[in-house]
């Protein structure tokens, strides 16, 4: 693991034996005095993409928790190397006998597909004892967050692995992938249990087309057995969501 400081975080490279890759995490810890049983932690997938703009509405808000709600916490970023486009299609899609394409793809596929299950195991084995080794994070305040296809992971990790983290975050989640594959696993989610204490937002952007319609059904759907925060941010595309209602959801994890 290579580590190097700059400005208000770290960053460190950190080589998984489960994907066979090396990741690069970013790591922001907040001054001032440790809360009983440490920060809220939240993981940021896409980091390379998104970890500064969630570190700094967490930095910003948390300045006055008692009127914007949210708490200081530790916010984790995981990025991928310049190999990304490809990378991502591997390590956020579950396994499946086959894939379809939408045809809006033109017949261009990826390389590979299906690490879901062994992204998943670097996060629990790899990463996240690493980072609670390092710093004071409470393990009981854990939320992922991702956008698009990891927006996909994050509905994934929900259905398959529920207890790994508390909070999950979803924008713009593509429901749409391999012929909605993801709506069949929320029916075997919502059937074995009569109650998730998981909490989960989903949000997107009102000129999305059809991924509104895909996260609305699947927010109703698991609103039968969940607390689910959905939003819809008027006028907002599938790039300008995140910054939009990023804001609402790191609100939402740290809601009681």
């Amino acid at each position: 693991m290579i580590e190097e400081k700059a400005l208000d975080y770290v960053t460190q490279e950190i080589v998984s034996k489960f994907t066979d890759y090396t990741y690069t995490v970013n790591i922001y810890v907040p001054n001032g005095e440790v809360p009983e049983g440490g920060f809220p932690v939240l993981y940021v997938l896409d980091g390379s993409s998104y970890f500064h703009l969630v570190k700094e509405a967490v930095r910003l808000q948390s300045r006055n928790a008692p009127k914007t709600g949210v708490l200081p916490a530790v916010v984790v970023g995981i990025g991928h190397g310049l190999d990304m486009h490809e990378r991502r299609f591997y390590d956020f899609t579950g396994k499946a006998e086959t894939y379809t394409y939408p045809a809006r793809f033109k017949g261009k596929g990826h390389e590979k597909h299906g690490g879901a299950e062994n992204f998943s195991r670097f996060l629990e084995v790899e990463l996240k004892p690493s980072i609670q080794a390092q710093f004071p994070v409470n393990t009981l305040q854990q939320s992922l967050f991702g956008h698009s296809l990891a927006g996909y992971f994050v509905l994934w990790q929900l259905f398959h692995h529920q207890a790994t983290f508390q909070r999950y975050i979803a924008i713009s989640p593509s429901i749409w992938w391999n012929e909605h594959e993801l709506f069949s696993y929320a029916s075997k989610f919502i059937k074995e249990r009569p109650f998730s204490y998981e909490k989960l937002f989903i949000g997107v952007g009102e000129l999305e087309t059809f991924m509104v319609d895909d996260a609305q059904q699947i927010a109703s759907d698991l609103g039968k057995i969940m607390d689910i925060a959905f939003y819809e941010a008027l006028e907002e595309n599938h790039a300008s969501v995140v910054p939009t209602v990023m804001s609402k959801a790191i609100r939402f994890v740290n809601k009681n």
